[in-house]
């Protein structure tokens, strides 16, 4: 087993994908995984913000949140990302202090501007000026969160002393979470004090993590984050199966803007379920190998939380579930959490 640091946390990542069933069960399904994550421990559920695509069905991640948060007592949850350039950072902030209140101080706000200009585009919001309304939405959130009157002046938002009648449950503001995929933006998140989530190859995403360690500023341990989608049962062919089946749709979904826009795809994306599992996307096997291999990747990663994608594509909840509680069982509890 690989030396693994006993702080290491759980945490569930979900694009909430079309799965080919009825989107109110779909719904209902993930409220009990999130029901059954808060029992067995689990840090945060963090949700996908995606647009027109069955790859993201939940365009509004704080309107999904807000219901998990009143069928859960501990488990945290946060959009993964909010999408900033395609909303006003004065509500974006009114939001968050609603969720935090409502879910008791339990919010993590994961912030960006949109990795697919098609989505954007939509909206009439190219991807030049996403950056600039990511950038000033940024600016003016962590204004927001130090509360009083609000003032700024910028490129595509002013504002002239609004008054901040809603402030944050958590003090001095709810933390914060980037998705980087650059040492440079790893860098520049440990300067602001957000948590960090990646994906890739362990080898590449140690890259970022010792990017963000070599500017963290905090006194406190950082969460750097790991995404792995994962799938595990007691016979592993079974698991194999079903995952591969699974990450077809996944991909089907992930693929629909790109085909529908004549996109070239992304080159880091598997084109396969097999090719998942070689770029280490997909960790797929039986309880002790996929221990070993997640330990393995932690390690290399220099990662600490593992953010968990157990619920894809057309997976069966009761996948999903047996995965949670194992990942719970195999994980966890080798470190003492």
């Amino acid at each position: 087993m690989a030396n693994v640091s006993p702080r290491m946390w759980l945490g569930i990542f979900d694009h909430l994908d079309e799965n080919g069933g009825d989107l109110s069960q779909q719904y209902s399904d993930r409220l009990v995984l999130a029901e059954a994550c808060d029992r067995l421990g689990y840090y945060a559920y963090h949700v996908a913000e995606h647009h027109c695509t069955p790859h993201g069905r939940t365009p509004s991640p704080n309107v999904f949140l807000s219901s998990v948060v009143q069928r859960t007592k501990r488990l945290r949850v946060g959009p993964m990302v909010m999408l900033l350039s395609l909303q006003h950072p004065l509500r974006a902030y009114e939001e968050a202090c609603m969720l935090d209140h409502l879910s008791g101080g339990r919010l993590e706000i994961g912030v960006g501007r949109g990795s697919l200009p098609a989505e954007l585009a939509y909206f009439g919001v190219s991807a030049e000026s996403a950056h600039e309304l990511y950038t000033e939405g940024m600016e003016i959130l962590a204004r927001a969160m130090k509360g009083g009157t609000l003032s700024y002046e910028g490129q595509h938002f002013r504002l002239h002393q609004v008054p901040l009648a809603l402030t944050p449950c958590q003090l001095p503001h709810p933390p914060t979470w980037i998705p980087v995929s650059q040492p440079a933006s790893a860098a520049a998140a440990a300067e602001v004090g957000a948590n960090i989530a990646s994906l890739g190859r362990a080898s590449t995403v140690r890259k970022l993590t010792d990017a963000y360690r070599a500017g963290n500023l905090r006194k406190d341990v950082p969460f750097l984050g790991l995404l792995r989608m994962i799938v595990a049962d007691a016979s592993e062919a079974d698991a194999y199966s079903v995952a591969a089946a699974a990450y077809g749709r996944w991909l089907k979904s992930f693929r629909f803007l790109y085909e529908l826009n004549a996109l070239p795809l992304p080159a880091s994306l598997p084109p396969t379920f097999e090719a998942a599992i070689d770029s280490e996307l997909c960790v797929v096997g039986t309880p002790s190998s996929v221990q070993r291999i997640l330990f393995d990747h932690l390690e290399e990663a220099g990662a600490n939380y593992l953010l968990c994608q157990v619920a894809f594509g057309d997976l069966p909840l009761a996948v999903s579930l047996n995965t949670a509680a194992i990942l719970r069982s195999e994980l966890m509890a080798k470190v003492g959490a």
